[in-house]
């Protein structure tokens, strides 16, 4: 079917975001087409007004209203353990956990080869720069267990040794409530790599 041309800038334009297929798309579009003009026109300000308001803060490159944003200003954390990220909806997956208090750093991606991402394209020349003062004790990576979040893991693991600074990992595994047996192999393995003296 050919749709006129404004729906199908539109359905177009939805189908250029993460894991929306043409299908997709036009469902939400047709439904943004049925949404009252108040509301279409309150969905975009308040896209533009993410784009125009959201900052990447200067210290840990987490997207924040001001820079450096409310966790690197805070007195409250521990500027003595930095949790390394790949994006800022990991660092608000540990954030809401209320378990951590120290800092953060988001690389705004992972090194991928296949996709052309190398090492220079993601921030870890300024985490190695937060490592040159003696404040620093303790770097935890929250790599996803992907080949992308081990090859990461790796890469740092060989560049921040030499600070002399403890570096861990989030454990990975089973998670709480799941059945032994529907887990697949790496889950398991990753289970018993990481598990801890009771």
């Amino acid at each position: 079917m050919i749709y006129p041309k404004s729906i199908a800038s539109l359905i177009e334009h939805f189908q250029k975001f993460p894991s929306v297929g043409p299908k997709s798309a036009q469902r939400m579009a047709f439904y943004l087409l049925r949404m009252p003009v108040s509301e279409v026109e309150k969905f975009a300000q308040s896209m533009i007004d993410a784009k125009h308001n959201t900052k990447t803060c200067e210290i840990c490159f987490n997207l924040s209203a001001s820079s450096p944003c409310e966790i690197c200003s805070s007195s409250q954390r521990d500027k003595s353990t930095i949790c390394v990220v790949a994006e800022t909806k990991d660092l608000i997956a540990v954030e809401k956990t209320n378990e951590y208090k120290g800092l953060y750093h988001v690389l705004q991606g992972l090194i991928s080869p296949m996709d052309g991402i190398g090492a220079d394209d993601i921030r870890i020349k300024e985490l190695l720069n937060r490592l040159t003062n003696d404040e620093v004790k303790e770097i935890i990576l929250a790599l996803s267990p992907s080949v992308e979040g081990e090859a990461t893991s790796l890469y740092l693991t060989k560049l921040i040794k030499p600070f002399g600074i403890k570096i861990s990992r989030i454990a990975f595994g089973l998670p709480v409530g799941a059945d032994l047996e529907y887990a697949d192999e790496i889950t398991i393995a990753k289970a018993i790599e990481g598990r801890r003296e009771l």
